[in-house]
């Protein structure tokens, strides 16, 4: 692996490292707010002025939105898709826990990939569904159910 491919591997286990630190504030946020939605919109919040703040420290030219408004209806569920998570972060992982809650988005993501590489969907390349592939992600579900073991 080269060099940059090892930092990018590295920052993704960073960031996938800070989600769990990420729900647990969040969690506090709308617990002080009196509501997970207030924590999950406090948190979309404070990512939109950081970015905000990002695009202005760069200089970024004004987006093309003639461009963004011409692609497809599905391109902008981005957002929602984000909110959710938000929201089904700090709602859900202070009930099952950290580990638990991470090891489920995970076999989430891996099996909705599994879905979209079989099927090319958003541009993907295109790569069937085998046995060693399910084998995969039938690990990371028996991943979620050690976890789940012995809690009440």
């Amino acid at each position: 692996m080269s060099s940059s491919g090892l930092a990018l591997v590295v920052t993704a286990v960073a960031v996938g490292a800070a989600v769990p630190v990420q729900s647990a504030i969040n969690a506090q946020m709308a617990a002080g707010q009196g509501h997970p939605l207030y924590g999950a919109l406090t948190n979309t919040a404070v990512a939109s002025l950081a970015l905000l703040v990002l695009v202005m420290a760069l200089r970024l030219p004004a987006p093309n939105l003639r461009a963004a408004l011409a692609l497809p209806w599905w391109t902008w569920a981005g957002g929602f898709i984000g909110a959710a998570f938000v929201f089904g972060a700090l709602f859900v992982a202070p009930k099952i826990g950290a580990a638990a809650f991470a090891a489920a988005t995970i076999f989430g993501s891996v099996a909705a990939s599994l879905f979209i590489d079989h099927f090319g969907l958003f541009d993907f390349p295109m790569q069937a569904v085998s046995i060693p592939r399910l084998c995969g992600v039938g690990c990371v579900l028996l991943g979620v159910a050690l976890l789940q073991m012995g809690r009440p």
